[in-house]
């Protein structure tokens, strides 16, 4: 008989309807999760629902923008009301800008575009999420940071400004939370083959063979290489992991 991981849990996925979200979803539901998935693209969650339920899978599409308090209590509410509890929470919903500009020139609502997605939604759901863990007794936290909340990179000083805030988020949630049961760690991912990235590339043509020439292995990963690691956190073996984050880049920042 197949033993699957997470038979039982309900998982929470944020960004999931496209990427490393999407991937994660599916790999949650493949071991017996229930996955919610939170995202702002309704056809598009019901491909991932579709997609999940054509294996046998069980999953809820939730539109949610995470920069919207009214849409991430309306999310929550949904979650307890339907089943009583939250055992894991990947929140990976975050947003780049394909323009690259200097730190000079970025405008105040691209600033803040920046910033409400990938700090302040987290921060948000994060909220939610250690509030219901406190009071059933424990649970596994995962966000999606980058690897440049290690490092800066030209023209991205608000997103790397966001995730280098995520990465303290993360981490001083982690210690206040602990002693609740409440683990909290961080996936850093390289270069991966996202919509996100995709986005990027009418404006720079050559940046999939620059972000690749900058890794050890010379190529970008694939949303399933992220995947694999969150679903990790989440387990049992990895329960000595508290305030971590793990760069997942190909060898980006070791390079």
């Amino acid at each position: 008989m197949e033993i699957r991981k997470f038979e039982g849990k309900i998982a929470l996925v944020t960004g999931a309807t496209s990427g490393i979200g999407r991937a994660a979803a599916i790999a949650f539901a493949r071991e017996g999760a229930t996955v919610v998935m939170a995202a702002r693209r309704e056809e598009r969650g019901a491909e991932v629902v579709n997609q999940i339920a054509a294996f046998g899978g069980k999953s809820l599409f939730v539109k949610t923008d995470v920069r919207k308090s009214e849409d991430v209590d309306n999310l929550f509410k949904t979650i307890m009301d339907k089943y009583g509890c939250l055992d894991f929470a990947f929140n990976n919903a975050g947003v780049s800008s394909p323009h690259n500009p200097t730190t000079i020139k970025i405008d105040d609502n691209e600033w803040d575009r920046i910033m409400e997605t990938n700090l302040r939604g987290v921060w948000l759901c994060m909220r939610h999420e250690i509030n219901i863990m406190k009071k059933q007794g424990g649970g596994a936290i995962v966000n999606t940071a980058s690897i440049l909340g290690f490092v800066g990179d030209w023209g991205l000083t608000h997103y790397c400004a966001s995730k280098h805030g995520s990465l303290g988020l993360a981490k001083t949630a982690a210690l206040e939370y602990c002693k609740d049961n409440i683990r909290i760690n961080t996936i850093c991912p390289g270069p991966i083959m996202t919509e996100m990235l995709e986005m990027a590339l009418p404006y720079m043509p050559k940046m999939l063979d620059i972000m690749a020439s900058k890794t050890a292995l010379r190529r970008v990963g694939d949303p399933e290489e992220i995947a694999g690691a969150a679903l990790w956190l989440c387990t049992d073996e990895a329960a000595f992991m508290i305030g971590k984050e793990i760069a997942i880049d190909g060898g980006y920042v070791t390079y």
